[in-house]
């Protein structure tokens, strides 16, 4: 219920690394795991036709996959998946888990095969995800990113596209780990391939623009005299053969309608001491004689120094403007306003139109994200045009009305390196709503209107992530794993503990990544304690915590872990406390009003699967108390066999089942009984505890095999309870090891004989138990040599969803043969593990094994 010790100060507690700005910057010269994959990635990107790509690696503690480099997307729209669970339910994660790669040409593949996936990302965009292996050992995964709307990219190029950009990472990363510090030849070769920093950008290739020409001019402002480099010369279009270097021969190379402007520049010069940006025209070199006169605009920036006792010189630089200047000047011109925003989302550039639209100066826009700066953009719908723009580099519209009453439209372009809008007025459409696109009809060039999303993606997937996962969960060890699993990886903790509530005190339900011992003396603490986790619960209201100062100056007396930062969340379902949760990270953590926002849903859910769980876990025990009940508490003991049996519930569902065994003595010697009700509920329960008294009993008054079985059919039959039952008959002689065995729609028992071996014995029998009521069921007669041992089980032990039963029954009998012991307790407990681990028995199990031993006679 506490926090963490606070580590020495100076000293850096155990766990991943801190954000960029302090450890995670290496020395200089080291090398880094991101220069082994930043040309592999933007090699993927350009062979598939893609406009983004990145590269996530496992994290230290392989509980995540951490984004580790990223191209062509902005980082910011990616923030809330640059941590994520190994376990989550999305396309990177199913590709490192699987070791396949995950092609998903459109919106409509990923809604079918990643739903929760969509709902966090509502916009169409194509992209395949290739895992990334070192030495066989799969370390990460590469992922590209394709527009849907254009001509996509075949299947097969892509994959080849990824296959080749993945080996080059394999060999790039196998290089970076064997040049790591510390490593030995006996490491693996994917030695310290893991990331736990934050992600790095690298540019996709830009078009290659024309280079700004720049030359070097002195003007001796009272002598006229000019002088400039080769370049200054080269925009002057003259050569230094020909210049003479007077003012005059300058006046020659200038448009005549500009001549002003360089005059002006002299007069700026000697009242102010400097020249800011004249524009004027210069014939330009590089027409041909029989072209019309030709002129390029350039611009001359200096200042004035002063040489000997009253000489001034106009030191500067003459600089051609034929591209950006002259292309703002006319996009001033135009009636419509123009903006860029950076790839990030923020302003560069914003026209004058615009900003009159606007209602805002550059000044406030520059370097800014226009829906923060501007109060009547602040709906995050605004937001989720630019983010639908940039991933799916599609041009989006949208209306707008600003505080006058005005609607705008807006049209975004996107491009890899940002992107550009335009604004204008526009009149309302009919039933137009703020936020929606505009009509096909109103604007050529809209793209998909997708869907609104009023909050923000990182959060709601983690929520969706969430809900799916403690849906599936059905004890309450299933959610505990599930928080555990999903929160530490998605919110980068590295320490949880779920404490319930029990008699007004505290009980800890589960713990991951405390120290041993730690959490002792904060169990079964009293809802009066001074602790921030009982505080949180108490209270109802979550505690966040982001160093250890504050923590220790709320709570001075408190014992602390090596934790930095905290939070304490309450578990509250339908108004009544369940417990709380408790985040621990290893580096200080800002908590952003999304990230509380998103944790304080999660702990909501977390306490509905709680309680809901804890209802399970408690109707379960009752139901499986009735079950066990219906069994044998204990087996007789029968000269000359040794006589064991095991029963396990299913592990999935809530009701129980109708497996059952029994061995009962008859005047010729012992039956050996299992059978199976179909159906998993307490009616299938009653059925079985029917036909186990009714076997029983018709067993024991001396009936032969096939009696004891027809007979048992029949009462099924008449039972009139709409279920059918298998059941397989041995009664054996342990005097002579003769048997008789009848069987009736039940797997075949397995024998072993002396000698090692094991078969399966096929013997013939009749249908299942209640099906017909004049049915006839065979005998087969049996003789069991010393030292054999027959097995008789139900179907859990052997069926496996989608496999064939035949290959359960197979490993089964391998596992008995190849099980020398003498102890059938052992084999008993060997024969369960081979069929398959407990967590994952989809149905219950029944098994009852008996060895023949003559002299093993009391």
């Amino acid at each position: 219920m506490g926090g963490a010790a606070a580590a020495p100060r100076g000293q850096r507690p155990a766990g991943p690394p801190v954000p960029e700005a302090e450890e995670s910057r290496s020395p200089r010269g080291e090398a880094r795991i991101e220069d082994a994959l930043a040309d592999p990635v933007v090699a993927a990107v350009r062979d598939t036709g893609g406009y983004g790509g990145a590269v996530y690696l496992r994290s230290r503690d392989r509980r995540s996959l951490v984004l580790c480099v990223m191209s062509g997307v902005p980082r910011s729209l990616l923030k809330p998946w640059w941590r994520i669970p190994v376990s989550g339910a999305l396309p990177m994660c199913e590709a490192f888990r699987s070791g396949e790669t995950q092609y998903l040409p459109d919106d409509r593949a990923t809604m079918l095969r990643f739903p929760q996936f969509t709902a966090a990302l509502p916009y169409s965009f194509a992209h395949a995800y290739q895992p990334v292996r070192v030495g066989g050992e799969t370390v990460g995964v590469l992922a590209v990113l394709h527009s849907s709307s254009r001509e996509p990219a075949g299947e097969a190029e892509v994959r080849e596209g990824l296959r080749r950009a993945g080996e080059e990472m394999e060999e790039r990363l196998a290089a970076y780990a064997h040049g790591l510090p510390g490593r030995t030849d006996a490491d693996a070769v994917a030695y310290g391939i893991e990331y736990d920093d934050q992600p790095v950008s690298v540019r996709l290739p830009a078009p290659r623009a024309e280079a700004v020409a720049v030359g070097m001019v002195e003007w001796d402002l009272a002598g006229g005299r000019w002088t400039g480099d080769d370049d200054a010369l080269e925009l002057l279009g003259v050569s230094r053969d020909e210049f003479d270097g007077t003012l005059a021969a300058v006046e020659e190379r200038v448009s005549p309608d500009d001549l002003y402007e360089l005059r002006a520049a002299r007069r700026d010069a000697e009242e102010t001491g400097q020249v800011r940006g004249r524009h004027f025209r210069v014939l330009d070199a590089s027409q041909d004689d029989s072209e019309a006169v030709r002129y390029r605009p350039v611009e001359l920036w200096g200042h004035v120094v002063r040489t000997g006792t009253s000489g001034r010189l106009l030191v500067g630089a003459l600089v051609d403007v034929a591209g950006g200047v002259t292309a703002a000047e006319a996009a001033e011109r135009l009636p419509d306003g123009l903006f860029s925003l950076d790839q990030d989302g923020r302003v560069i550039y914003a026209n004058r139109r615009c900003q009159d639209l606007l209602g805002c100066d550059l000044e406030r826009l520059l370097g800014h994200y226009p829906w923060r700066v501007l109060p009547w953009l602040r709906d995050p719908a605004y937001e989720d045009r630019y983010r639908a723009a940039m991933l799916t580099q599609q041009p989006v519209s949208y209306l707008v009305r600003d505080p006058d009453g005005v609607w705008l439209g807006f049209v975004l372009y996107p491009g890899v390196h940002g992107l550009t809008g335009r604004v204008f007025p526009t009149a309302a459409p009919a039933g137009a709503e703020p936020g929606r696109a505009l009509p096909p009809s109103s604007e050529p060039a809209a793209g998909p209107t997708g869907l609104v999303t009023t909050a923000r993606a990182g959060a709601l997937y983690h929520v969706v992530q969430m809900a799916s996962v403690l849906t599936e969960s059905v004890t309450v060890r299933d959610v505990c794993r599930a928080v555990s699993e999903q929160l530490l990886p998605a919110f980068g903790a590295q320490e949880v503990a779920l404490y319930t509530v029990r008699d007004g005190r505290m009980y800890l339900l589960w713990e991951d990544g405390y120290p041993q011992h730690f959490l002792d003396p904060f169990e079964g603490v009293s809802l009066e304690a001074d602790l921030p986790g009982v505080h949180a619960l108490t209270t109802r209201l979550p505690l966040f915590f982001k160093s250890p100062e504050e923590l220790v100056g709320a709570y001075p007396r408190l014992a602390l872990d090596p934790m930095m930062s905290w939070a304490f969340l309450p578990l509250i379902a339908s108004g009544h406390p369940v417990g709380s949760c408790i985040l621990g990270w290893s580096t200080p953590h800002h908590f952003t009003a999304e990230e509380r926002s998103a944790l304080t849903a999660l702990a909501g859910l977390t306490a509905q699967a709680m309680e809901r769980a804890r209802l399970y876990d408690a109707e379960s025990a009752v139901a499986r108390g009735l079950q066990e009940g219906l069994l044998p508490h204990r087996l007789p003991a029968i000269d000359r066999l040794r006589i064991t049996a095991r029963y396990l519930p299913g592990t999935k569902g809530m009701d129980i089942g109708g497996d059952w065994y029994d061995v009962i003595r008859t005047g010729r010697g012992v039956a050996l009984v299992i059978g199976d009700v179909e159906g998993h509920s307490v009616g299938a329960a009653a059925v079985m505890g029917q036909l186990r008294s009714a076997v029983h009993s018709f067993a024991a008054s001396g009936r032969p095999p096939h009696e004891v079985v027809t007979h048992t059919n029949q009462l099924l039959a008449e039972l009139e309870t709409d279920v059918f039952a298998t059941c397989c008959y041995i009664e054996l002689d342990p005097a002579t090891g003769h048997a008789l065995a009848v069987r009736a729609g039940h797997p075949p028992p397995l024998l072993r004989h002396p000698d090692g071996s094991a078969e399966p014995l096929e013997l013939p029998g009749g249908v299942l138990l209640g099906v017909q009521p004049d049915a006839d069921y065979p005998v087969t007669e049996l003789t069991l040599e010393p030292g054999s041992v027959l097995a008789l089980y139900t179907d859990g032990l052997v069926e496996v969803p989608g496999s064939d039963i035949a290959a359960g029954i197979e490993t089964v009998r391998t596992c008995l043969a190849v099980s020398r012991t003498d102890s059938m307790e052992e084999l008993a407990d060997r024969m369960l593990g081979a069929a398959r681990r407990a967590e994952d028995r989809p149905d219950d199990v029944a098994l009852l094994l008996t060895a023949y031993d003559p002299a093993d006679a009391s």
